[in-house]
């Protein structure tokens, strides 16, 4: 590995105050154990001044201040006691950043080593506790060297049984004595700062220094290669970082694709934790009974599992707020409507993490909305500013990251009814599998007396045998799941360019430019799905994946986006042509045949907002009339629009109730696609009844042949000639 010019060939690793946070763990055992057998704690200054020190010089410098009789070795017994009983119960204190930092390393060829003042016994139990162990190559200890730090003993010992010139090796450090180590061993010593900074004149001796290991893992990204793309089926990363991702709006996008990006997280490494915040409380509990999901990917008959995922109640204040305190990055998935409640809570959530001193916060906008983050941020800003002074709004809404993004998948939930019976037929093969496991005592475990070898180890018959009866609950354990979505195949977000974690994320591919990929989704896809929807229902089928099977369906969509949307989007900007012939429009068709499961009601849901001026079908209409393409499917398909509000296939659906009730009035479809009138408290974006009578009269002949029952209008997109309409 190159980094920063020079040729690395491993990487040594200090352990207690650069791996592990255990130097103020061991200052605060010290200090009791001092209490215990001395009767007076020692001082914060000889517990700094140790710091690198190998026991035996630590043990001269006590003495140094509390005179020959201080007891320092049954001090530091007795302190080994007390943090050995704090680290089984509680967990090594792992630095954050040093997960991704070894999986980065190890990952591009370095070889591994621990140096550690520490004892062998105390330094495999934290390595195997903390599941680090299995990084290193091997690991050399403080009682396995003559002369500790800041002696170079270690550290060249360490390179030689890796096989490595001092010079190739990086070496991490946290002290001053561990510095002058690594540095007289001739090696390249790397700072992390953990308690006390090292004298400007002992820092020097650093190759690199870095304030914290997240800061040397940001720069090591520079000079590791990110992971490419995944393919669905590759496995999520074995190994759990510290990082917490949330996704505020755990519906089929948060909970059917989102989950999966952070769970891809940058190949390497995945989050601890996924918070998800939903207000379906049936969706929380199973969720929360079952700790994990599977999401199902019909057209490849492949179920994905999403664990280390965790939901709470999206109405629950500090809990919301929470989530925006401890995460590093959090999928914002809620309809225009819900963001407007939401805003302030996300704006007390933002407080909060400001207030715990956390660090930028990216806010991933997925919201079918044209500069949908812009107006994400402006209804937080305006939430924020209710609560505090304007300057101090902004300082706090500088650290998030509201980013915009195009999302080019079909998810969609399961039905609650095939929910429930997923989870009711999942139990009771649960308690089949217990009852096989328990029910019988010794029946699935092995006589101990058949074991003779395990005899001879002082309680290890008994943990195995425990062990085997818990492995037949693991069993049934594994085999208890829930699917709650179903999903297309699709990989990629796209994201504007901002936030730095951006870069990493293994399932992003970010854009300079997210606009022009708005506008190919917004147009090529989300009007195209819309007309299908619409067509597919009039036809009478249920489904996207139904209607697609009828050839009406197909070629309509193949002529107008091929000889309608392609050519004028292209014509507009040709430098767009990567997307839209590859990423986009390939696979949309396939998708959509395969869409049994993705309602039409679903897709045609809202029509008189897809039917303003500027949106997918009406600015789609505008673009290729600026290039003198005509578009007679586009406009077939707004008159389908209307025509599926007038007959109520979705009676539930407000906008059908709306449009149905304007055409009524007076008959005319101009009343429908001019209209004026407020639109959610704002001003409706309809077309202009002077400017537009050409292109609203060919709707409206669409929609009395559609409406004609002699009229052969429903066989139409069959027999019509493009080629003859281009030449008249």
């Amino acid at each position: 590995m190159i980094f920063k010019e020079r040729l690395i060939h491993a990487a040594i690793f200090d352990m207690d105050g650069t791996m592990f946070d255990t130097e103020r763990l061991r200052f605060t055992t010290i200090k009791q154990a001092s209490a215990e057998l001395f009767g007076e704690t020692i001082s914060d200054e000889i517990l700094l001044g140790s710091l690198g020190l190998s026991a035996k010089k630590a043990e001269e410098l006590a003495k140094s201040r509390y005179g020959e009789d201080y007891p320092y070795a049954a001090i530091r017994k007795r302190a080994d006691e007390l943090e050995l009983a704090h680290v089984r119960k509680h967990g090594v204190p792992v630095k954050p950043g040093l997960y991704e930092i070894l999986e980065r390393l190890k990952r591009n060829g370095l070889l591994m080593a621990v140096a550690t003042s520490s004892r062998r016994a105390i330094a495999e139990e934290y390595l195997i506790n903390a599941n680090v162990m299995k990084y290193f190559d091997i690991t050399v200890c403080g009682d396995e060297v003559k002369q500790g730090k800041p002696h170079p003993e270690i550290f060249r010992t360490a390179a030689k049984e890796l096989n490595c010139l001092p010079e190739h090796c990086l070496m991490f450090e946290d002290s001053e004595n561990g510095l002058r180590s690594a540095s007289g061993a001739g090696g390249l010593p790397i700072l992390i700062k953990d308690i006390k900074e090292p004298r400007p004149d002992i820092k020097q001796l650093a190759y690199q220094a870095y304030d914290s290991m997240p800061d040397f893992l940001a720069d090591l990204v520079r000079f590791t290669p990110n992971l490419p793309k995944p393919k669905l089926t590759d496995a999520f990363p074995q190994t759990i970082n510290n990082m917490r991702a949330g996704i505020h709006g755990f519906g089929a996008m948060g909970g059917g694709y989102l989950a999966q990006i952070f769970s891809h997280w940058d190949g390497y490494t995945r989050p601890y934790e996924i918070i998800g915040a939903s207000n379906n409380a049936i969706l929380r509990s199973l969720v929360n009974a079952f700790g994990k999901y599977d999401v199902h990917y019909g057209n490849l008959a492949f179920h994905q599992t999403i664990d280390r995922i965790r939901l709470i109640d999206m109405a629950d204040e500090a809990a919301v707020c929470e989530m925006y305190a401890v995460s590093e990055i959090i999928g914002l998935c809620l309809p225009e409507s819900a963001i407007k409640q939401q805003a302030a809570m996300i704006a007390k959530g933002l407080v909060a993490r400001y207030q715990n001193g956390a660090g930028p916060l990216t806010i991933l906008v997925i919201l079918n909305k044209l500069s949908g983050a812009a107006f994400v941020r402006r209804q937080v800003k305006e939430a924020m500013v209710r609560m505090l002074d304007e300057q101090r709004a902004e300082q706090i809404m500088a650290m998030a990251y509201f980013t915009e993004t195009v999302v080019n998948r079909m998810v969609s939930k399961i039905p609650k009814e095939i929910l429930l019976k997923q989870v009711r037929i999942n139990f009771a093969s649960f308690e089949k599998h217990t009852q096989k496991a328990l029910g019988s005592g010794e029946g699935n475990v092995a006589p101990m007396h058949q074991e003779p070898a395990l005899l001879a180890e002082p309680g290890l018959g008994k943990i195995v045998s425990q062990l085997r009866h818990a492995s037949h609950l693991n069993r049934a354990l594994d085999q208890l799941g829930v699917t709650l979505f179903e999903s297309g195949p699709d990989m990629v977000l796209y994201a504007k360019k901002g936030g730095k974690i951006l870069e990493r994320l293994r399932q992003v591919q970010t854009v300079d430019n997210i606009a022009e990929i708005q506008a190919i989704k917004n147009r090529l896809l989300n009007g195209t799905h819309a007309i299908i929807a619409w067509y597919a229902s009039l036809l009478g089928y249920q489904t996207i994946g139904q209607g697609m099977g009828d050839e009406r369906v197909v070629m309509l969509v193949k002529r107008l986006v091929n000889n309608e949307i392609k050519p004028a989007m292209l014509q507009e900007n040709p430098a767009l042509a990567e997307y839209i012939n590859t990423s986009f429009v390939n696979s949309f068709i396939a998708r959509c045949k395969a869409s049994f499961k993705d309602p039409c009601r679903r897709i045609g849901r809202d029509p008189l907002r897809k039917l303003q001026r500027k949106e997918r079908i009406m600015g789609s209409i505008e673009l290729a009339a600026r290039h003198g393409i005509q578009t007679p499917m586009l406009e077939f398909g707004a008159a389908l629009g209307i025509l599926y509000s007038l007959r109520l296939i979705t009676p539930e659906d407000k906008e059908c109730q709306r449009i149905k009730a304007l055409f009524e009035e007076n008959g005319a479809v101009a009343d429908v696609l001019a209209f004026s009138g407020d639109y959610h408290g704002k001003p409706y974006l309809g077309l202009d009844r002077q400017q537009d009578a050409a292109l609203i009269e060919r709707i409206a002949e669409h929609l009395r042949q559609l409406t004609d029952p002699t009229s052969a209008h429903w066989q139409w997109p069959l027999s019509y000639n493009y080629a003859e309409e281009l030449a008249s």
